[in-house]
């Protein structure tokens, strides 16, 4: 068998009924090319690859389960791949979709890969604590919004689908979980220069107790400092806001 590894936030879903329902969400948009993010145990893996005419490859970064994995289920020799998501060029030539229990300590950051790679996924589905879940789905206004709600939604429609119980899980989560789907805009929004895009949101937020006019007066000359959107803090802003701010920084 295997050993769970704390250091790696590994909490393994054991829930059939859960894992068919996830599996069941997948299948509702289209997709050839599957990358799945930390299969652990196998749990969804199974079935994964089982899924007739997908091209499949799971990213792992325990040696051990890698072992697991591929004495378990030898079809999957050739298509694990040995190494840290964070790392990881894209997996596929062209379009491919993203489905994973992801590591809670690096959810965040593997979202910051799948922008890197957003001109080429056409959908996530994904596992994530239920605080992080709400963050990336929340509409401006709330507490919950910030830097991941925003870059996230300029690039993607967000669904917050359904909570999962910690007892799904072996051991059991201190926190509660949430399956989201992130799909490409049904509306693109055009944002110029995205550097400056994320550089804005980013800055904005790191002092969101502050009027704009505060935080970000060393991106904008003093002029644009006086537009009345600059009496706004950062989560008073929706998505559009912050890209018609990015045509104006210096």
């Amino acid at each position: 068998m295997y050993t769970l590894k704390k250091s790696l936030g590994q909490h393994f879903l054991r829930d059939e009924n859960m894992v068919l329902k996830i599996i069941t969400v997948l299948k509702e948009k289209p997709f050839h090319q599957l990358l799945e993010v930390g299969p652990g145990g196998g749990a969804l893996t199974r079935h994964l690859i089982t899924l007739p005419g997908i091209s499949f490859k799971a990213v792992e970064l325990d040696e051990e389960k890698i072992h697991f994995l591929e004495n378990e289920w030898p079809s999957l020799k050739g298509r694990l791949i040995h190494q840290s998501v964070l790392d990881m060029a894209p997996p596929f030539d062209g379009p491919f979709t993203v489905i994973g229990n992801f590591p809670y300590n690096i959810s965040s950051q593997i979202l910051f890969k799948v922008l890197e790679w957003k001109e080429n996924v056409e959908s996530v589905v994904g596992m994530f604590q239920k605080e992080v879940a709400r963050r990336i789905v929340s509409p401006p206004g709330t507490k919950a919004y910030g830097i991941l709600s925003v870059l996230i939604q300029a690039f993607f429609d967000t669904e917050y689908l359904f909570e999962v119980h910690e007892q799904c899980f072996q051991p059991p989560p201190k926190v509660k979980s949430a399956v989201i789907r992130l799909t490409p805009r049904e509306e693109p929004i055009a944002i110029d220069n995205e550097k400056n895009f994320f550089l804005l949101v980013k800055t904005a937020f790191n002092q969101r107790r502050k009027k704009l006019r505060n935080a970000l007066k060393s991106l904008f000359e003093d002029e644009v400092l006086h537009d009345p959107i600059f009496d706004k803090r950062a989560e008073q802003l929706s998505v559009e806001d912050f890209v018609r701010l990015t045509t104006r920084m210096k």
